[in-house]
């Protein structure tokens, strides 16, 4: 799955989304693209878990 993240500027963003959703699923796979903005996460978890998880770190997320 992956998701925009239109807040996501720099290394600190993205390692406070991934340290999320390794809260989340810690057997997750993250991938972020800071140019794109854009963070996919391979995961058993449902869309919506994964969004509400970048929330907690900070951040708005829409599915792509």
């Amino acid at each position: 799955m992956k998701f925009h993240v239109p807040d996501m500027s720099c290394g600190h963003c993205t390692a406070a989304i991934t340290k999320e959703i390794a809260v989340l699923d810690p057997a997750a796979k993250v991938s972020t693209d800071l140019d794109a903005r854009t963070v996919e996460v391979t995961t058993s978890q449902t869309d919506g878990a994964v969004i509400e998880a970048i929330k907690s770190a900070g951040y708005e997320a829409a599915p792509i």
